[in-house]
């Protein structure tokens, strides 16, 4: 993501801390850092971390996990995921003429919260499920509930 669009779609919604030293890493490296994470889905410690003037990793993949830990429970994402459907809503680019959605069923291996058992996948897990307007556009987030729910309740209990 380029400084222009990190600054104008992301750095609005993003909390700063306000006690301590200034970071060394720009917000905008660190937001990058976790966006490449998403997309290659490999685990913290191989994250691919460049080396500043010394040979050493310019941050440590601890700081960007603790960075997104504390923006997700600042709420932070939110905003961003609700900003970008604004942004879309206000520059008419959304076509709600046909809504879709999709669902999926993940497992928990380990227990968790809001689980259930799925008897036709043989799991225990949640079921997560995304809308999406005419043109693919994510324009609900993630819904969840316990992995033996269909989804057409969730459909119901969303509708006015």
């Amino acid at each position: 993501m380029s400084v222009e669009q990190f600054e104008q779609f992301v750095l609005p919604h993003l909390s700063t801390g306000r006690r301590g030293p200034a970071p060394t890493l720009g917000l905008h490296k660190i937001f990058n850092y976790i966006l490449q994470l998403l997309y290659m889905g490999c685990q913290w410690k191989a994250l691919p971390i460049e080396k500043n003037d010394e040979g050493r990793p310019e941050i440590h993949y601890t700081r960007i996990y603790r960075a997104l830990r504390r923006w997700q429970a600042d709420g932070c994402i939110d905003r961003i995921f609700a900003g970008s459907v604004h942004r879309l809503h206000q520059d008419q680019l959304l076509d709600l003429t046909a809504i879709h959605g999709d669902g999926t069923t993940t497992a928990a291996k380990k227990g968790g919260d809001n689980l259930g058992y799925c008897g036709h996948k043989h799991l225990k897990g949640d079921k997560v499920v995304a809308f999406c307007d005419r043109r693919c556009n994510v324009i609900a987030p993630f819904v969840s509930a316990p992995g033996n729910r269909n989804e057409s309740r969730l459909l119901r209990d969303a509708l006015p």
